[in-house]
């Protein structure tokens, strides 16, 4: 019989315990079980993997070269599974919402607040992922905030709002002193874009009067190769409330069209807090409107 088909959790879990507690009594204790019984469950794992795991003495126990590797995968696998237990026990009573950048923007603490006095039987986890779904693909969180273009065939989605463009710069640069920009002018300037998740695209300006453009892969890159005082870059007004920085400076670009704010989700499993959080996101970014 194939081995790998015989290896259960009781089994990293008593390898992890006897090597915890430094014996196999005390991991007897922690784990309920007698002391004939860790040790046949030791052995069984061992049998299942074809390696020796614990090198043992009457003084000490010390974990095999196979055994440092087996225990450091145990540990992963066991909360990995804690975590799986805890996610399917705790059911719904817990909203995770994923963004790539700046969550809710002005809008994140108040939301926060108001979810918690609305709705204090769900607990509101806050989640960043550098992905174009903040996470949603990957299994992260039940929601997403998202500024750009949406995969309407795999996810649902809800406009909440809109967002004023703002172009970032160096603060000793030149227009950091002007109270709006123009997005023509722009053109003039080295702008850095983060093409995974950021919400700027060539196509704000007309072919042939394009700016230079330099790519990053984050917010923290986007940061630093503005502060540079050499690039500028143009982002939704989240990122200037959410990423105030020594050496940066926010202005707002006076002709570009707003950025669309939704909230995605999975189509055929959403939150049932889905339609809660799309309506009390909305509301906030009309009362900021």
């Amino acid at each position: 019989m194939d081995g790998r088909k015989e290896l259960e959790l009781r089994h990293l879990r008593c390898l992890v315990a006897i090597v915890d507690t430094g014996s196999f009594t005390d991991a007897g204790i922690e784990l309920g079980l007698s002391q004939a019984a860790v040790s046949r469950t030791l052995l069984a794992l061992e049998r299942i993997l074809g390696v020796r795991l614990l090198h043992r003495t009457s003084r000490s126990l010390t974990p095999t070269t196979a055994g440092v590797q087996v225990l450091a995968r145990a540990r992963h696998l066991l909360a990995e599974a804690d975590e799986l237990v805890h996610q399917a026990t705790t059911g719904h009573t817990r909203l995770r919402i994923g963004h790539a950048w700046s969550a809710m923007g002005r809008h994140t603490a108040e939301f926060q607040r108001r979810w918690h006095d609305r709705y204090p039987g769900i607990e509101l986890h806050l989640i960043r992922h550098n992905t174009p779904t903040g996470g949603l693909a990957e299994g992260l969180c039940d929601l997403a905030v998202v500024r750009t273009p949406i995969d309407t065939r795999r996810y649902a989605h809800a406009l909440v709002g809109h967002e004023r463009r703002y172009l970032a710069l160096a603060s000793d640069d030149p227009w950091a002193g002007r109270r709006s920009i123009r997005l023509d002018e722009i053109r003039e300037r080295t702008l850095v874009v983060d093409r995974r998740t950021g919400t700027t695209t060539l196509d704000l300006w007309p072919e042939g009067a394009r700016p230079a453009t330099e790519y990053t892969h984050d917010i923290d890159d986007w940061l630093a190769a503005i502060a540079t005082g050499r690039r500028v870059g143009v982002t939704p007004q989240a990122t200037a409330n959410q990423y105030r920085r020594d050496g940066i400076t926010y202005r707002p670009l006076r002709d570009a069209d707003p950025v669309p704010v939704h909230l995605i989700w999975r189509r055929h499993d959403p939150h049932p807090a889905t339609h809660a959080a799309v309506a009390l996101l909305a509301d906030l970014y009309r009362e900021g409107a």
